[in-house]
């Protein structure tokens, strides 16, 4: 029986890859720092019904010693490197931490794999940020990289060391250059859950505007369930390599929060304010992906279209809001009250049942 060892396993690609090698038959080993984080990010194991199988042990990427004894104890055939501080705008704020975690992080995640486990696959999480200042209109794997902020800098070391070791030292490595993916496991800090929940607190009576940085800003968005079992793939073929994965369409910040007030019966001109101070400091305006060496190597497609993605991220807001549960994923807030479901209005109860709510007035987001 196979074995996997995922960093970065409470997160949302974590939590989705987590899943689906399960179902896969796997034995599932997540790697877990201890922090004030942790029980949120357990909750996105629960929320998949999946926490109870899953093994975790403790461990940190950024201390080798703490990597060389989980990947003993645990004899991992496939190791996948999620763990990382991935919110673009902390690295601006944290940029030696970002560094220390996401860079340095998977050299050692690869160390402790060479020392101990040779014969195992290791899969990097690599970024469409990367590309950053982009020099060509559409990105494939020998486009070249530019990237704008620390967390794009980090994520090239970690893709250069991942790309050394395989070269160096001949371990089955492999990277996944990932476009942007989302879910309703994505936390509250990113843009896209940002305004799901704003879209769902608006509807429910319990916000009246949505407030956004750069709304022009393009992305290729994808869905993480499709994206975690194109990592799968990759350490399923006999040659390592790496690969772009991406749906190849790409839309506004705008166009995407239509699709979300759309979806409840709202218009976005009547909720949505542009903030100048939501901007990022190097704004990365246009990412689109070219994922042909995948469907052509991997048999990889993505299956989920954005309009499916926003809608059920949408729907899964509503439902927590609805129920008083707060956000099961994300920054933790403060529970629901009866006089704020009280205050919500008939029409919004009526959109879900035993609706209820809270949260202050506004909701902000930077442009992720």
């Amino acid at each position: 029986m196979k074995s996997a060892l995922i960093t970065g396993i409470t997160g949302q690609d974590g939590a989705y890859l987590a899943q689906f090698l399960l179902s896969k038959g796997y034995i599932v080993h997540g790697m877990i720092r201890r922090s004030s984080t942790q029980d949120r990010g357990a909750q996105r194991l629960a929320w998949l019904g999946i926490a109870d199988r899953v093994h975790c042990i403790d461990g940190d990427v950024s201390d080798l010693s703490s990597l060389i004894r989980v990947v003993r104890d645990t004899q991992p055939t496939e190791v996948y490197n999620l763990a990382a501080q991935s919110f673009v705008q902390t690295s601006w704020m944290q940029p030696a931490l970002t560094g220390l975690t996401t860079g340095l992080g998977c050299t050692n995640v690869l160390e402790a794999v060479r020392l101990v486990a040779p014969n195992a696959r290791f899969y990097q999480a690599s970024s469409s940020e990367m590309f950053g200042r982009i020099q060509q209109p559409v990105q494939s794997e020998t486009t070249p990289f530019y990237p704008r902020s620390p967390y794009g800098v980090a994520k090239l070391y970690a893709h250069w060391m991942t790309i050394n070791y395989r070269e160096s030292f001949g371990l089955h490595a492999s990277s996944g250059i990932l476009f942007n993916h989302e879910s309703p496991l994505r936390g509250i800090e990113f843009v896209t859950r940002k305004v799901t929940d704003g879209v769902a607190r608006i509807k429910l009576g319990l916000a009246r505007e949505l407030r956004l940085g750069n709304i022009d800003a393009k992305r290729d968005w994808g869905h993480a369930r499709d994206y975690v079992r194109a990592m799968w793939l990759m350490l399923q073929q006999e040659v390592p390599d790496d690969y772009i994965v991406a749906t190849g369409r790409s839309v506004t910040v705008r166009e995407m929060c239509e699709i979300a007030f759309d979806h409840v019966g709202l218009s976005l001109t009547n909720h949505l304010v542009v903030d100048p101070d939501l901007f990022r400091p190097a704004e990365v305006d246009v990412l689109i992906g070219d994922a042909s060496k995948a469907r052509r190597v991997l048999g990889w497609e993505p299956t989920v279209s954005l309009e499916e993605m926003v809608r059920e991220m949408v729907d899964a807001d509503l439902h927590r809001l609805s129920r008083g549960a707060g956000h099961v994923v994300g920054r933790s807030r403060k529970t629901t009250n009866a006089r704020q479901y009280r205050a919500a209005t008939p029409a919004a109860r009526r959109h879900v049942s035993n609706a209820s709510a809270r949260r202050s007035r506004c909701v902000r987001a930077e442009t992720r």
